[in-house]
């Protein structure tokens, strides 16, 4: 596997712990104390850096992708464009 993929599959997991501790919180009742909140908020904010950190890894595996596409795209279009401009002339009129 790669690193990439490593550290998606750890972000998931991470995301998961974090969201499931704050609800285990919230269900438990700990959560109505001082305490107990500081620790919902806590988790909740590991969760979010997580998430926002997997959004990143997706979004450049998405460009990645795209990038070789677009060049394929660019090349053919180009190409297709040189052909029938070369093929129209007009000829003089007498």
């Amino acid at each position: 596997m790669s690193d990439r993929g490593l550290l998606f599959v750890f972000s998931v997991v991470m995301i998961a712990a974090g969201l499931g501790s704050a609800v285990w919180l919230i269900v438990t009742g700990q959560a109505g104390t001082v305490d107990g909140l500081f620790l919902v908020l806590t988790a909740l904010v590991v969760a979010a850096s997580f998430a926002l950190y997997a959004v990143f890894l997706i979004r450049r595996a998405m460009e990645a992708t795209a990038k070789p596409a677009a060049k394929a795209a660019g090349a053919a279009s180009k190409s297709a464009a040189a052909k029938p401009a070369a093929a129209q002339q007009v000829p003089d009129l007498p």
